[in-house]
């Protein structure tokens, strides 16, 4: 598997794969994270998936969530329905 493109950035809305320290660039288990935030400084290691065309107000909401001290949700965010369309 090849790393991601070195310009590639991650902006409000994108949808990337989570990857641990030891995971080469590029690479990445069962986890993603979608970006809530503008100008996300991240090095271009995540897997890029692609994005959030729909229901971003959802994903603002989940953004605010109060967090625990392991940066975890308080209370559980489950995703009850998903549509994923090919481009």
């Amino acid at each position: 598997m090849e790393a991601p493109p070195e310009d590639l950035s991650y902006d409000k809305g994108v949808v990337a794969m989570a990857k641990t320290a030891i995971e080469d660039p590029g690479t990445s288990g069962s986890q993603f994270f979608v970006v809530t935030g503008e100008g996300t400084p991240l090095p271009p290691e995540y897997a890029l998936l692609g994005a959030v065309t729909g229901g971003q107000d959802v994903v603002d909401t989940i953004g605010v969530a109060p967090v625990g001290p392991d940066e975890q949700p308080v209370d559980p965010i489950v995703i009850t329905s998903i549509e994923v369309e090919a481009r």
